[in-house]
Formats: structure tokens, C-alpha cells, sequence
């Protein structure tokens, strides 16, 4: 992944709504959910959540399919993958306090 493109998943992860439809669809598994099932889940109206599959898409963080009459969205796993590498590597340089499975979020430094 490079920097343009993980700046465009970063900045459609920055919204309430389409961090949640993430998270969701993340949950969901590779089966995903239909477009109303996801508006339904995170309460907002059908013209709203379109907006929001439509940010995400484009960052390629979800995909979509046709399934008869419906939309079924999931997740892009291996550019989320790509997403998670590029901040483990690149902007972490592999710092232990960062990767290390020990470190506990709750207080300001690992050891």
C-alpha cells in the first residue's frame, strides 16, 4: 500500500458511521450484509448508509456484490490487511512498544 492510498483509507475510516460499517462488516465475515441490514445495524436511513458503502468502496476497504436483488457489502480483507502492514512497518519501523502482544494500552509506555 502506498501513502496516497493509505491516506484515502485513513480518511474514510475518520467518520462515526463509516468506522462502524467497517467494524460491522468486519464481524459479518466474508458472507458481508445487505446494504439495509447495514443501515438497519448502525441506524441510519438507506440514502445515508449508500453514501457512507460508497466512501468506503472507493478507499477499497469494502467490496460489493450482486446477489439476486440485493447489494452485499464486505470487507476488502487484504486491503485492510495492507492498511494494518503499512502502519506496522512503515510508520512504526517495527518498535517493539507498538507490535509487541505484552503492550498494554493503558499506560503511556511498553516495556
Amino acid at each position: 500500500m502506498d501513502e496516497r492510498q493509505a491516506i484515502s483509507a485513513f480518511g474514510s475510516l475518520a467518520q462515526e458511521t463509516r468506522l462502524r460499517v467497517l467494524r460491522l462488516l468486519v464481524q459479518a465475515g466474508p458472507e458481508g450484509l445487505a446494504a439495509g441490514a447495514i443501515a438497519e445495524k448502525v441506524g441510519v436511513s438507506p440514502s445515508n448508509i449508500s453514501f457512507h458503502l460508497s466512501h468506503l468502496e472507493r478507499a477499497g476497504l469494502i467490496q460489493a456484490r450482486r446477489e439476486a436483488r440485493s447489494i452485499i457489502y464486505n470487507v476488502g480483507y487484504s486491503a485492510l490487511r495492507d492498511l494494518i502492514r503499512f502502519l506496522m512497518e512503515d510508520c512504526c519501523a517495527g518498535d517493539p512498544r507498538v507490535v509487541s502482544a505484552e503492550c498494554d494500552p493503558s499506560i503511556s509506555a511498553c516495556s
